[in-house]
């Protein structure tokens, strides 16, 4: 069999790493501005300075971003919300249903630290509930469903920590069963940055949202399959969206870095806090911590187990150097 030679062409666009050919692949891909004219009359209802309030340390999203990206996504977002109420209520009708159980409509958002996931949820929560309709949006971080830092250093796990295992799995499954029941105030823990732990007594009470956006380093990690064929629950089994927030890998490098040195200025200077001790070495010290934490914790929990859950989400969202969205992937239909 004669082999022929691949050329650029045939390698489709530098996002698509999960087929040879972009033909075969599940995704559509656009560029950012192509993208951008999906918004079609989708109003503009934040603000610059809301935008620069909703935004995480060193992500530099404005509203031309907002305009070229968050718009389109979420009428993308909303319509989906749409049609899921319209599924919703034939259900009831081919049940004959008589008591209608509010089901909220569940989108994951994915990714690795420093990559802007918080933005984009952030984001996506505000312009979501500023439809006309008004659909009540809420925001839920894993963060909270970490263990505590006491059970993770009694297990190990300190040097873990956002790896899947040092997660309360049982409880992020009762939460988003709880939700997708349609439960009235469903109880998440809630965690400090500034302490670097769980907080103990607090709570974030979610009662009966119409969207609930959940967001955090592992959410598309699938678990292993049971080889008798129970039924074992991934905490994607709850979402109806998901997406996934992309760059290279050096590119996420540096902006941990950078982030984590912007951090020993501002917050790691309050006494309080966990970091605190490394605002007190010198620069060369402190990037040497980071790049520490980087190769040590944060790579390794990129490549193990966030990256491979990628080509499982419904959208990705690929950022360039500057930290903007270049590339938009889109799971077909």
């Amino acid at each position: 069999m004669r082999q022929t030679t691949r050329t650029a062409r045939d390698k489709g666009p530098r996002l698509d790493q999960f087929a040879p050919v972009e033909k075969y692949s599940p995704y559509r891909f656009f560029s950012a501005e192509k993208w951008a004219g999906f918004r079609a009359d989708t109003p503009l209802t934040l603000t610059a300075e809301e935008v620069k309030r909703l935004s995480s340390l060193n992500d530099p999203v404005d509203l031309d971003e907002v305009r070229r990206i968050y718009l389109s996504l979420s009428r993308l977002l909303y319509a989906h919300f749409e049609a899921s109420l319209l599924l919703y209520r034939q259900r009831q009708v081919f049940f004959n249903a008589t008591e209608a159980v509010k089901t909220p409509f569940i989108i994951g958002v994915a990714g690795s630290v420093a990559v802007g996931k918080s933005t984009t949820a952030r984001l996506l929560e505000v312009l979501l509930r500023r439809w006309p309709s008004s659909p009540k949006v809420d925001l839920v971080t894993t963060d909270g469903f970490l263990f505590p830092n006491e059970i993770l250093r009694r297990e190990g796990l300190m040097e873990r920590k956002g790896f899947p295992d040092s997660y309360d799995v049982g409880a992020l499954l009762r939460f988003l069963s709880a939700i997708k029941s349609g439960q009235r105030d469903v109880r998440g823990p809630v965690y400090s940055h500034l302490t670097y732990d769980v907080v103990p007594g607090e709570f974030v009470t979610i009662d009966q949202p119409d969207i609930l956006i959940f967001e955090g380093l592992n959410v598309l990690q699938p678990r292993d399959l049971p080889k008798d064929g129970k039924f074992v629950p991934f905490l994607s089994d709850f979402f109806d969206f998901s997406i996934f927030i992309d760059a290279d890998e050096e590119l996420i490098h540096d902006w941990y870095i950078a982030r984590f040195m912007r951090l020993r200025e501002t917050a790691f200077r309050n006494p309080a806090s966990f970091f605190h001790r490394y605002s007190e070495l010198s620069e060369d010290a402190a990037r040497a911590i980071a790049e520490g934490l980087w190769t040590n914790i944060n790579l390794k929990n990129l490549r193990e187990n966030i990256l491979p859950t990628r080509p499982r989400a419904d959208l990705i969202l690929r950022k360039g150097a500057d930290h903007l969205v270049e590339q938009v992937a889109l799971r077909k239909l």
